[in-house]
């Protein structure tokens, strides 16, 4: 027991010291970070892909504080929603200005032909400031052509992956005991 309420007692000090700091007022973080947003200067998407492409993203963004923190993505899906947001995470170098593109991957999704998107993204930074945002608008079509960006417009350097996992319509409207969600297998339960 000792051993139990010591351990809990240390992750509330290192919890307390090092995972908080987001919630300090945005005055102490402007005073360490700086009160510039960032802003994404540029940015390319095709418009159409095949489902089963992977779509890519390109951006170029600067904060001149340099203190950008998260690329910050959410994709909203007529009938299905908004999908909870997907953050990449930016590399240490790359604060004060970063080029290159995210991608998404529509793999194992070739049914979810006709089906518009709308991508949404935000540069965040450490104190807590966000870009305005930067739209994209996707239809996924068996015709699709995943036209690359202007030549030399950005570099291919890969920033992350958009952690966003596509359904359909139909795969919604299955209660979560069915999608397996609760069952490591994944197969459906009959009552």
């Amino acid at each position: 027991m000792k051993i139990l309420f010591s351990r809990i007692f240390l992750f509330g000090l290192v919890l307390g010291a090092f995972g908080c700091t987001g919630l300090e007022p945005i005055e102490t973080r402007e005073a360490i970070y700086g009160k510039a947003s960032p802003l994404i200067h540029k940015s390319y998407a095709a418009n159409q892909i095949r489902p089963g492409d992977t779509w890519k993203v390109y951006l170029l963004a600067s904060d001149p504080d340099g203190d950008m923190k998260n690329i910050v993505c959410t994709i909203d899906q007529p009938g299905v929603g908004i999908y909870p947001a997907s953050l990449t995470r930016i590399a240490e170098g790359q604060r004060e200005e970063v080029s290159g593109f995210l991608y998404l991957n529509t793999q194992g999704f070739e049914n979810l032909a006709f089906v518009p998107l709308t991508l949404t993204i935000q540069i965040q930074d450490m104190a807590g400031h966000f870009s305005p945002p930067a739209a994209f608008s996707l239809l996924l079509s068996p015709t699709g052509q995943n036209q690359p960006p202007p030549p030399e417009a950005f570099p291919e350097v890969n920033l992350g992956p958009i952690m966003i996992r596509l359904r359909t319509i139909q795969q919604d409207m299955i209660p979560p005991f069915d999608r397996g969600i609760f069952f490591r297998d994944g197969s459906r339960r009959e009552p």
